[in-house]
């Protein structure tokens, strides 16, 4: 049973995947954080749901404005709901955009939908079960974006992160489709680079979008990955992110192969979790 929290608002639940908090803005009334044992996972602005707080959910936003031209709408498969920010985001800018997404927890879309409540008229289905499950199940060409946003508490679980599930993600892609990873690492970047690489498997362009200071490995934070079996929107991407205040860099081909950097692709039988986040990054 969700309770909200008399000093500051907040709201607190036990989820299965641990503690739930649904913390207030304090500078936007109907704005919200979402923390998963005290990491933040996303922000949702049920007045704005076009404004994307998080480095790496506007990072992700970009890739939805790159990924077909303003306002058409998309056939999207979020794995990963969270608070269901990028869904909402989607619906927003993309009317009409049929959306179905994987999310384990079901306690925690249940706390999402009560507490931050959906547009009803926004076609956004949630299934809950684990993101692979879903995948594997999808029917071959039906998305025309994968959004995978994977995490269990901090890491991207080993199953998610594999030539295996690559190559599922391919196949749900309809010819053409985009396919974007939002992963977390630092210092060496080498379970970045391996990421880059198992998508290189299944897909024949791929990209990098992140901090500069990451891709430097000066600080542990997100990466978006892309990939697709087309060439990439590299032109409408740098023109999403013009506006973008962090100035994230974008690397793709030859930058995208220095940064790779000869790693191997990651497989069921080898791959591992994502890296823990350093003590006090949060």
């Amino acid at each position: 049973m969700a309770r909200k929290n008399s000093t500051v608002g907040a709201v607190v639940a036990e989820v299965d995947s641990g503690t739930a908090e649904l913390v207030p803005d304090r500078d936007r009334p109907q704005a919200w954080a979402l923390l998963l044992d005290g990491a933040p996972q996303s922000h949702v602005d049920l007045a704005e749901p076009t404004r994307l707080t998080f480095g790496y959910q506007r990072r992700l936003g970009h890739v939805v404005d790159a990924a077909a031209p303003p306002g058409r709408p998309l056939t999207v498969l979020h794995l990963g709901g969270g608070a269901l920010t990028l869904p909402r985001y989607v619906a927003a800018t993309r009317p009409r955009s049929r959306q179905q997404v994987a999310e384990i927890d079901t306690r925690l879309t249940e706390l999402v939908r009560r507490e931050l409540p959906l547009d009803r008229s926004w076609q956004i289905r949630v299934r809950g079960g684990d993101a692979r499950e879903v995948l594997a199940k999808t029917p071959e060409g039906w998305a025309e974006l994968i959004i995978a946003d994977v995490f269990r508490g901090a890491r991207v679980p080993a199953h998610c992160t594999t030539v295996e599930f690559t190559t599922l993600a391919a196949r749900a892609l309809a010819p053409g489709g985009l396919y974007a990873a939002n992963i977390a690492d630092g210092g060496r970047l080498d379970f970045a680079r391996a990421q880059l690489a198992t998508l290189r498997t299944a897909f024949s362009e791929v990209a990098v979008l992140a901090d500069p200071a990451v891709l430097r490995g000066r600080r542990f934070g997100n990466l978006v990955l892309l990939a697709s079996t087309a060439p990439l929107p590299l032109s409408a991407l740098r023109r999403a992110m013009a506006a973008d205040a962090t100035a994230p860099r974008l690397l793709a081909g030859a930058d995208a192969r220095d940064f790779e950097a000869g790693a191997r692709p990651a497989t069921d039988a080898t791959a591992t979790d994502s890296p823990p986040p350093p003590d006090g990054t949060f």
